[in-house]
Formats: structure tokens, C-alpha cells, sequence
């Protein structure tokens, strides 16, 4: 196999492994910030399942629930699963994800001052208001460490996709190392998964410095 064949096929699954990183990151963080308000539900109902939930997700490995996602409705419901491959990544992933920015969020929520809420509180804000418009916009500011590290490990989890027998890049790699007995493929995936890193650490560095208060 030629090196431009090569190329070419690890640039579809390539493709792919952005599309998995992508989505997950554009359903897992607004689904983390929902989650981390139940986190700190004052009723202890709704705070129990919502920790248990969280302990599941942090306490077993995301290939074991990318599984369960996938062949779950098919044991429990003879569901059709030949086309659910795709959605089941998705979900898996954004779910696993959400649980440890739910986490981020609430500590990073919880670390305001209780000063600020009485200060909104006087000048007439109303609780949505004084979270949208002064708690939430500060909070970001604080989390964002924390969530590009998270963000840094999606992008090398992405090969975790292979355990569902979906076409992403290393899966791709792999299928070539094994057929043409050449290293090469793993060399390409590494670089690629290295300067994808880099973009979005790049990326976030840049925001994080957009919010800084002191330029």
C-alpha cells in the first residue's frame, strides 16, 4: 500500500474522530452544568440519584459503558442495533463526560463568595439573573483549567470507539498495521492525535486569556 492510500484512509477515520470529539463536547458540557444543579439539589432525592449517577460513571471504565449502551437495548428490548453504533458513541461518551464536568462545574460554582448572591440580591436581581449575569460568567473563568484537561483526554478517548467496532482513526490504523506489517499508521495516528491536542489546548489557553481580567 502506497503512502497516499494510507493517508487517505486514516483521513476519513479521522474525520470521524472529530466528529466523536465534536459532539461530545457540544452535548456533555451543557448536560454537565444541568447535572451539577441536581449535584446541589437541595431536595435529597433528587441530590442521591444524582451522585449515584456520578459515582457509576467515574467508577467504571468508559469502554464497559460505551458497551452497555450499545448492546443494552438490544438484551433488554430486541432492538434493531445495526444502525445505533454511531448514536451509542455518542451518548456513551457524552454521558461519561458530563458526570466529570457536572463535577467541575459544582465545585467551581460552589467556590463563589455567598457575598456576591446578597450583593445581586440588593441591587435587585433575581436568581437567574445574578447567575447568568455575574455567577456564571466568573465560574467559566475559574473551570477552565480543569475543563481542557478534560477536553485534552476526549481527544486521545476518541480511539475508545474501536471497542464498538466503528471506523475512527486508530481503529483504521490498527486494520492497516495488522494487513501491511508496517508501523507507519500508529506513527500518522500519534501525529495526529498530538496536533489535535495542541489545537485545542492552543484553543483554550486563548480563551482563558480573552477572560482574564488582568491583560
Amino acid at each position: 500500500m502506497s503512502f497516499s492510500v494510507m493517508l487517505e484512509q486514516l483521513s476519513s477515520g479521522m474525520l470521524k474522530s472529530m466528529g466523536i470529539f465534536f459532539w461530545t463536547v457540544a452535548l456533555s458540557l451543557p448536560l454537565g452544568l444541568f447535572v451539577s444543579f441536581g449535584r446541589m439539589s437541595k431536595n435529597p432525592v433528587i441530590k442521591n440519584i444524582v451522585k449515584f449517577y456520578i459515582s457509576v460513571m467515574r467508577g467504571t471504565p468508559l469502554m464497559l459503558q460505551l458497551m452497555v449502551v450499545y448492546y443494552g437495548p438490544y438484551y433488554l428490548f430486541g432492538m434493531n442495533i445495526k444502525s445505533f453504533r454511531f448514536p451509542a458513541i455518542i451518548i456513551g461518551f457524552a454521558i461519561n463526560y458530563a458526570a466529570y464536568f457536572a463535577e467541575i462545574f459544582r465545585s467551581g460554582i460552589e467556590s463563589m463568595p455567598v457575598g456576591q448572591y446578597e450583593a445581586a440580591q440588593m441591587l435587585g436581581y433575581s436568581k437567574s439573573q445574578t447567575f447568568i449575569k455575574i455567577i456564571f460568567p466568573q465560574v467559566i473563568k475559574r473551570i477552565l483549567p480543569s475543563i481542557t484537561n478534560e477536553v485534552i483526554t476526549l481527544v486521545k478517548d476518541t480511539s475508545l470507539a474501536f471497542s464498538l467496532a466503528y471506523m475512527e482513526m486508530f481503529t483504521i490504523a490498527k486494520q492497516i498495521v495488522a494487513r501491511e506489517s508496517v508501523f507507519t499508521p500508529f506513527i500518522v495516528a500519534g501525529i495526529f492525535y498530538y496536533v489535535f491536542n495542541y489545537i485545542v489546548a492552543a484553543f483554550m489557553e486563548f480563551i482563558e486569556k480573552k477572560m482574564s481580567y488582568y491583560r
